[in-house]
């Protein structure tokens, strides 16, 4: 992949003069770009400080097979449509060159190699409503406003397992897993059976490993990605704004009729409503494979994992295997607490309060994108944060 550094600017040009403050936006990923264009649509100057070295670094580091689970149509980000070759459901590498393309497309300014440690009230005389940043290298950077898109998938979060530390056998986090290709012929615990993991275990049941289990605490909803070309997104999209309950009715006999009933396989169908689950921040599994995979028993479905015992893994049944490779698909934290902890500004769980155009009741001009996972699509969702959140900035700075 080509090093792209669009309308790179050199660090003594972040030095913002009060009377010249432009709105920065942390991170170069999807919500950023975004972001950052929106606000330059209205004749905002908008600066993106990025801590790598390229654009897009969280997407680039996701495992190789991976596809948006929502349409190329319904991914594009405001003032660029995704190219048709790209298909209907993007890959990985081509989300990159998306990313890439939009950034010079747009001759947005982003400054690589820039991080932001921490983001407080500017203070002095005349400084409004400004926000200083305090970033690598010394820097004080003052600005107007601040978008925070640091990312969803941020820091990579692994349980502490009692034992996990003299484990004797392979462990490794899921955003450390590329492809199969180091795992074949070996015996794989997947522990954790969202999106990734389930997309991980199938990988590796395709790339030739010996065993693959999937360590399972709580059974996901799963669907089918697309049924008779109608894609799941659209259904996300048709009933985010319908009551919770009258929801969770609507989906379960749409499940009856569209997967298969995977109990005797480990896999019951869940109790609690589909809809409600993504209220708790569980969204449903996209079959990539795994429905198939399961009912063949080529993926074994475990309890989840209660801990380590030298080279062996107890399970929450009592039961103790011993796989040669642990692939811990256990999520992500957002890491905003030294960011933004102090301001009071995130929830228990370490998310921002609120996020798009509205802003913290005591941090005006504070704004967050891309820290939900909606029903109806990320990519979608980001593109209308960035034009409401690029309204609300006009209608302060006006």
């Amino acid at each position: 992949m080509a090093d792209s550094r669009p309308s790179s600017t050199p660090s003594a040009h972040l030095s913002a003069t009060p009377a010249d403050r432009p709105v920065y936006v942390i991170g170069a990923g999807p919500g950023g770009l975004a972001a950052a264009y929106a606000l330059r649509a209205r004749g905002i100057r908008a600066v993106v400080l990025e801590k790598s070295d390229r654009v897009g670094a969280s997407w680039r580091r996701h495992y190789d097979r991976l596809h948006l689970h929502t349409t190329r149509r319904l991914s594009a980000l405001p003032g660029l449509a995704m190219p048709r070759r790209f298909g209907r459901w993007v890959s990985r590498d081509n989300v990159v060159r998306y990313l890439e393309k939009y950034a010079e497309h747009h001759k947005l300014e982003i400054v690589t190699g820039v991080e932001v440690f921490r983001v407080e009230r500017a203070a002095g005389e005349g400084s409004g409503d400004g926000w200083l940043l305090h970033a690598s290298g010394g820097r004080e950077l003052t600005g107007s406003a601040v978008v925070v898109a640091t990312g969803f998938n941020h820091t990579p979060r692994l349980p502490e397992w009692p034992g996990r530390d003299g484990y004797a056998g392979e462990l490794l986090h899921a955003g450390q897993y590329r492809n199969a290709k180091p795992y074949a012929d070996r015996d794989v615990l997947v522990v954790g059976v969202g999106n990734t993991g389930a997309e991980i275990a199938v990988d590796l049941l395709e790339g030739g490993a010996a065993r693959v289990r999937l360590a399972v605490r709580t059974a996901p909803h799963i669907v089918r990605r697309s049924t008779a070309g109608w894609a799941a997104q659209y259904t996300g999209i048709t009933v985010r704004r319908l009551p919770v309950r009258l929801v969770d009715r609507l989906a379960r006999p749409m499940a009856r009729v569209s997967t298969p009933d995977l109990s005797a396989h480990g896999l019951p169908r869940p109790e609690t409503g589909l809809y409600s689950r993504v209220r708790q921040g569980a969204i449903p599994v996209q079959d990539v494979g795994l429905i198939d995979a399961v009912q063949a028993g080529k993926v074994e479905i475990v309890a989840a994992v209660e801990g380590f015992e030298d080279d062996k893994v107890l399970l929450a049944d009592g039961s103790r295997i011993t796989p040669d490779t642990v692939i811990a698909a256990t999520g992500y934290t957002r890491a905003l607490e030294e960011l933004v902890g102090h301001l009071g500004v995130l929830d228990e769980r370490g998310r921002p309060v609120v996020h798009g155009a509205r802003t913290p009741a005591d941090a005006p001009g504070l704004y967050f994108t891309g820290f939900t996972n909606p029903i109806s699509g990320m990519f979608r969702e980001l593109a209308l944060d960035a034009e409401k959140i690029a309204r609300a900035v006009a209608r302060r700075l006006a």
